[in-house]
Formats: structure tokens, sequence, C-alpha cells
């Protein structure tokens, strides 16, 4: 116990340094600032062709790929579409204050151009085996489009360490949270939570990225509108306090004067960190499941990808982020009352006892398919540095290692998640910096074709 409390406190120094730098917040909301600018705001002259896109009535047999828009959308959220929702926001809200919502709004604005530009390169730059398999992402991107093999090679490293961590032991642990919540004597049985959970990962991953996504494309769209449904309901019962509440959040986000100028920069610190965690918006996580999409134009998967940090960041984050101002729960947040048991308790506090069980529900659905989804993503990288010899045992270790997730310290594990998302993000976004010339050009020939677009 003595090393693990050493451990988080190390991993929290570091966690910290990282993320309190001036320098690092500049450098994501930059990028997405000057994508924004570049690609000609994307994400709004571009978001109804997006959705459009899903439908699937641009496909054709003859494109390449392995997963239809909509599946590699699915999968995509499926690895976003996690604890980032319901713990992260929490989390983001109670160290950070109402105002760190308005920082991940932000980060989710900005992250929409993000994901088009390195979904789109994901797509010209993917690698397509002889049996049609698909392998893309940021290190393919490095490789072939900027020749950085070392960098790309790092990529690859960083995302892989973080598929244990961001991806798996993260969302094992949260199941715990939430469901310790609801059931406290299951604490003591953390580690049969965490084989139960191994063994339906499993099942699923052992089958590659069209089982995943087959898994996916059923699972997001079911516990989505089940958790927005149930979000809905207590703010509905709490309307005549949502105007107030979105005033508190926009004053304590921006006004130095009214709270001090430390709080906004926590708000701004914690709602950088979860909006990122969250919506994964320049991790180059998200361009490899969309690399597997059955289309010739890249920026198709680019414009379908941009509506992830949509879903994810500023409907579900903000759902959950409502519930727990207009509750006032968040004045109550302790050691004990965090994370995804302070959003239990916020809906509980509003729905009793079923709100409660909507929040456990879907923690475990979100975790679940977080889980699987971000196995294709350490699976790909192994891919990447080792060959394919590499890519059974890695699934067998991803698989063991949600059983650890489920008994590690909660705070130890947000730690690493949040040191393996920088390190995963630098050499991604220096990749779109380089190529954002090529993405624009791509876009402003893919735009000049009115067929296409109609």
């Amino acid at each position: 116990m003595h090393f693990f409390e050493q451990l988080t406190r190390w991993t929290g120094e570091l966690s910290g340094l990282l993320w309190e730098s001036p320098v690092t917040l500049l450098v994501l909301l930059g990028t997405g600032f000057y994508l924004t600018v570049r690609m000609g705001l994307v994400q709004v002259r571009g978001f109804r062709h997006a959705v459009s896109l899903i439908s699937g009535k641009y496909s054709s047999a003859q494109d390449v790929g392995e997963v239809s828009h909509f599946q590699a959308l699915s999968t995509a959220l499926s690895a976003t579409v996690g604890t980032g929702n319901i713990a992260g926001v929490a989390t983001a809200i109670s160290l950070g204050g109402p105002g760190a919502l308005f920082w991940m709004w932000v980060t989710a604005v900005f992250g929409m151009a993000t994901k088009f530009t390195e979904c789109t390169l994901s797509l010209k730059f993917r690698q397509v085996a002889p049996d049609g398999s698909v392998a893309g992402g940021p290190m393919y991107t490095l490789l072939h489009g900027l020749q950085m093999r070392r960098t790309a090679a790092a990529f690859a490293v960083f995302a892989l360490i973080a598929s244990f961590g961001i991806g798996n032991m993260v969302q094992a642990n949260s199941v715990m949270d939430g469901l310790g919540y609801l059931f406290p004597e299951l604490h003591e049985s953390a580690w049969l939570v965490g084989v139960l959970l191994a063994v339906f990962v499993g099942m699923v991953i052992l089958g590659g990225v069209r089982r995943i996504a087959s898994v996916a494309s059923t699972l997001v769209p079911f516990m989505a509108i089940l958790y927005i449904a149930a979000a809905t309901l207590v703010l509905i019962s709490h309307a005549s306090e949502i105007p107030a509440a979105l005033s508190t959040i926009i004053n304590l986000a921006l006004n130095p004067w009214a709270v001090g100028g430390a709080a906004v920069g926590e708000a701004i610190r914690w709602g950088v960190a979860r909006g990122l965690f969250s919506n994964e918006a320049g991790l180059g996580s998200s361009p490899i499941a969309h690399a597997a999409a059955r289309t010739n134009e890249p920026v198709r998967e680019g414009l379908v990808a941009m509506l992830e940090p949509f879903i994810d960041t500023l409907i579900i984050c903000t759902m959950t982020g409502l519930v727990i101002v207009v509750t006032g729960v968040f004045a109550e947040s302790n050691d004990a009352l965090m994370g995804a048991a302070l959003t239990a308790h916020a809906f509980n506090s509003s729905l009793g006892d079923a709100g409660a069980w909507v929040v456990g529900v879907g923690l475990t659905l979100f975790a679940f398919s977080t889980i699987i989804a971000w196995s294709y993503y350490g699976d790909r990288s192994v891919y990447f540095l080792f060959g394919e010899r590499a890519v059974l045992p890695y699934r067998v270790i991803y698989t063991l290692l949600v059983v650890i997730g489920a008994a590690v310290p909660l705070q130890l594990v947000w730690n690493i998640a949040d040191i393996t998302n920088i390190l995963m993000a630098l050499p991604n976004l220096l990749g779109l910096i380089l190529l954002a010339g090529l993405v624009k050009k791509l876009k402003d020939d893919y735009f000049s074709r009115p067929h296409e677009t109609t």
C-alpha cells in the first residue's frame, strides 16, 4: 500500500507539472484554434453534410475499408463516450468549480476542427494489407506523410502505454466507483468484478475491429439515449434553475474579479484536462478507428469524425455538468464523494434510486465500450511497432489488466491517464500543424465538387 501511495504522489506531481503549465494549455487550445481558422470554420460549414454522411447514402461497395462510416464513428465514440462523461465532468467540477464546464465546451468546439484534420490525414495515409485489413492513425501519418519514423514510433509507444491506462484501467476503476456507490459491499469483491469485466472484454476484442465495430454500433446509441433521457428528466424537474446555472458556469469560468484569478486558472486547467480526456481531440486515438472506414474520400471520414466532440462533450458532458450544478451537489463534493460517485449522487438527489441506477449502469456500459475501443488503438500500435505476431499477446495482456485496474486506487489511475494524454498529443499535434496545408487542399477540393455535398 505504501508503494501505491508513493507512486500516486509522484505521478500526481508530474501530472500537475504538465497540466498546470500555460505552455501545455496554449499548445492544446492553440492548435485547435489554428486549425479552426485554417480550415475555414469547417465545424460549422461542414456540420450538415457530416450528419448526412452517417446515413451511408454516399458509400460505395467499391470503397476500401473494413467498417461503415457509422460503425467507425460508433467505435471512436465508444472510446470517447466513457468515464470522462460521468466521472471526468464531476472531477473537473469538484476540483475546478462549475466554470470548468465552460472550458470543456471550448475544447470541444476547437476539437471538432482538430478531429477533422487528424482523421482526414489518417485516411489519406492509412495502410491497407492484401487481405483488406486496415492500419492507420498518427503513426502512419507521421511515417508516410512526413517521413518522421522515430516520431511515429514514439507516438505508437505512447498510444500503447495509454491504452493500458486511459483506455483500460481508468475504465475498470470507474466501474468499481459507480457500482460501489450502488452496492458498497462490492468494494470487497473488486477482483471478482474485474474478472467478470475482463471475460466480456476478451470475448469481443479477440474478434478484431469488425466485432468491436459491430458491438459498438449497437451499444453506443442505446447507452447514449438512456443516459441523455435520464439527464433530461432531471433538468426538466430543475428547469427554473438552468438559467442561473449557466450564468454561474460562465461567470466562474471568465470573471476573475468575481472569484479570483486562481479560481479561474483552476477552472481552465481542469476543464481543458478533462475536456481532452473526454473527447480525445488532438490525442490521435480516434484516427486509428476512423482509418478502418469504408471510403475512398479522406475528407468524408474527417467530417464524420468531427461529430465526436459535439456528441461527447457539447451534448453528453453538458448534460452531466448541468445536472451536477442545478442539483447543487457540487458544493457537497469531498474525497469520498468525487468522480462517478458525485454524478450518481446528483442523479439520485432528483430521481431517487432510479437515478443512481442509471449512472451505475451507464458507467458500466460506457466503460465497457471504451475498453473494447481502446484495445483496438493499442492493437494497431503494437502492429505498427512489432508486426502481426505481437497482436494476440497484446490482446491477452490487455484483457488481464482489466482485472488489475478494478482494484487500483482511483487517483493513481487518473494521474497516469493525464500524463499519457500529453505524451500522445504532442507528436500528433506536431503532425497536424505541419500537414494542415495538405488537409485544407483536400477539403477545398472535396467541397469544390457540388455533387459530393448535396
